[in-house]
């Protein structure tokens, strides 16, 4: 009895801390965040000049992380949404909404009016409902120097019958937040975690949502028991007894002024509705421990839900943190979780059968083709790790650790059966290692696409795309090339420090231009001083600049201070001449 106490007394003295923390990170973070606001409103603003649903085909979406890609519930087709990219000096947003045919292998990009302002790491789930739904929560835009963030709380529908976006305004929801996980549980969107930072401080949570589907509310859940500490990043699942399973996930904690310490979890939970659908509101969190081989520690993993009862989890990054930099070791290989069994295992690449093995083989050949079910009975094999050096065009030196997991061999096969199918599985394609991709799976297919590296103080985006059939675990196919090598890299600028406090924000296609009939349309509705052929940004600026100061004054209102105003016209005059030029 005397240790329950201490033990309820000790979890509210957890939560006061926590619930104070909040408030510091809300108060700091609220300065930072009406920066960002207006800029937002502005693009926004843009945005809403489109008035008509154009759909046109396109070559393949450029670089980018942190997206959602999601499968369409009714026909065979991906949808892409959001996401970021990073070339060195300049933080990219994005809103677009890219579909892949995938009899086809073809990308097509959907403009429709009044979608959500661009985002990255926001959640995204679909949902079979008239036609097909893809709801969307959360997730931040950045500034390019990535000190400024604004943390969205906002709910967004695609209806996918229609092609039209609805946000959908409710109270009580989650606060602002990133790096959050959401699944669609029956008639309900469950959100778990994520964080929310500042340029100083930060915070973490561990609470959960539920957005009613049918009555269009939140309520916030208070499970019963003992849950998982805060984190983002982590694995959410749901069984098909409306149960929902939480994985691993990071963090970080201040240990002492301008230093952190990140954490990997590892561990598991299970959260179960109670009393049998009868009393929906009571939930109860419950400690998991699988068997079977689970994932090494790592972040920035990416999951989906594979058939036969099961997740999986792919790639990720495993950061060795030292007093003054990160050295990350990414990962590209996939752990299945059997919700049934409560069991992980690795899989296992089985490599594409030959008929001369299988008539040598016989029976045994017969039996290891029988499912995946018999990959999961067969001994794991540790994964081996290949290291690569590739030189950029630039000198920069890549180094690239590839842990590739080898099919699962029986040991009575001779030596001349090894030689001769070793050279082909030597040879086998397979995504390199990443974190942070996005994943998606149609008809027992799951696809990868996009992502990143690091080599060095180098970031290397990716934007290709992968599948593999989770059913027979054979082979990787490339369904979208991409030579990171090729890929603009540009040094920080001091220089430009002053200039670029919120410059890249725009997001947008950094390579695709609009068309001259898109300019002549802008054209012809925009209010904005016009940039004059040849203009320079300091000359345009100086001609423009009180236009841009009343602009950011009617936005941001009387009280605001003027450095702030003056601050915010000058971020919104060279985004304008940078979409201009």
């Amino acid at each position: 009895m005397g240790k329950k106490g201490k033990r309820e007394k000790k979890g509210k003295g957890a939560e006061k801390t926590a619930a104070k923390m909040e408030r510091k990170v809300s108060r700091r973070a609220k300065k930072e965040e009406e920066d960002l606001e207006v800029l937002i409103a502005e693009f926004q603003n843009l945005d809403a000049k489109k008035t008509q649903v154009i759909e046109t085909s396109c070559s393949p979406p450029s670089p980018r992380l942190n997206g959602s890609l999601s499968a369409h519930p009714e026909k065979d087709e991906l949808i892409l949404f959001g996401g970021e990219y990073f070339n060195g000096q300049k933080t990219y947003l994005y809103n677009e909404l890219y579909v892949y045919n995938i009899r086809k292998n073809s990308w097509s990009k959907l403009e429709i009016p009044n979608p959500p302002p661009r985002r990255c790491a926001h959640q995204a789930a679909v949902v079979p409902t008239a036609g097909g739904q893809l709801w969307v929560f959360g997730g931040e835009f950045a500034s390019p120097n990535g000190e400024q963030f604004y943390h969205y709380k906002d709910l967004w529908v695609l209806h996918l019958a229609t092609k039209t976006w609805e946000q959908i305004k409710a109270s009580g929801g989650p606060s602002g937040r990133s790096g959050h996980r959401m699944v669609a549980c029956k008639r309900q969107l469950i959100i778990f975690g994520g964080f929310h930072e500042s340029a100083r401080d930060y915070i973490y949570y561990n609470d959960v949502y539920a957005f009613n589907l049918d009555s269009f509310t939140w309520s916030k859940l208070a499970p019963s028991g003992i849950g998982p500490a805060p984190r983002s990043g982590c694995q959410m699942t749901t069984n098909p007894e409306g149960s929902i399973i939480i994985y691993g996930g990071y963090s970080k904690q201040r240990i002492k002024k301008d230093v952190d310490k990140g954490t990997l979890h590892t561990d598991m939970f299970l959260l179960k509705a109670e009393g049998a659908g009868k009393e929906e509101d009571k939930w109860a969190w419950s400690r998991l421990n699988p068997s079977g081989v689970k994932p090494t520690p790592r972040s920035g993993f990416s999951v989906a839900a594979a058939p036969n009862n099961r997740s999986l989890l792919f790639g990720g990054v495993h950061d060795e943190e030292e007093e003054e930099s990160i050295e990350g070791d990414f990962f590209n290989d996939i752990y299945f979780y059997d919700m049934g069994k409560n069991r992980w295992f690795p899989g296992q690449l089985k490599g594409p059968k030959s008929e001369k093995r299988k008539r040598r083989r016989g029976k045994q050949a017969e039996a290891e083709g029988a499912g995946d079910e018999e990959m999961e009975k067969q001994p794991p094999q540790g994964p081996v790790e290949i290291v690569k050096e590739v030189v950029a065009e630039d000198g920069t030196v890549m180094t690239i650790k590839q842990v590739i997991s080898g099919p699962a061999e029986e040991k009575e096969r001779s030596e001349s059966e090894e030689e001769e199918e070793g050279g082909a599985l030597g040879q086998q394609v397979e995504p390199c290692p990443r974190s942070n991709a996005m994943l998606a799976v149609k008809h027992g297919v799951l696809y990868v696409y996009g992502g990143m590296f690091e080599v060095g103080d180098r970031q290397f985006t990716l934007s290709d795309l992968y599948s593999i059939d989770l059913h027979k675990m054979e082979e990787w196919k490339v369904l979208v090339e991409m030579d990171p090598k090729a890929q603009e890299w540009l040094e920080d600028s001091e220089s430009d420090e002053e200039d670029d406090d919120m410059e890249g924000a725009e997001g947008g296609e950094e390579e695709e231009e609009s068309s001259e009939e898109e300019s002549e349309d802008e054209e012809g509705e925009e209010q904005h001083p016009s940039v004059q052929p040849g203009e320079q940004h300091a000359d345009y600026l100086s001609r423009t600049e009180q236009y841009w100061v009343k602009l950011a004054r009617s936005n941001m209102g009387p009280d605001a201070k003027e450095k702030k105003v003056v601050k915010v016209a000058h971020a919104m005059a060279k985004t304008f001449y940078e979409d201009s030029a």
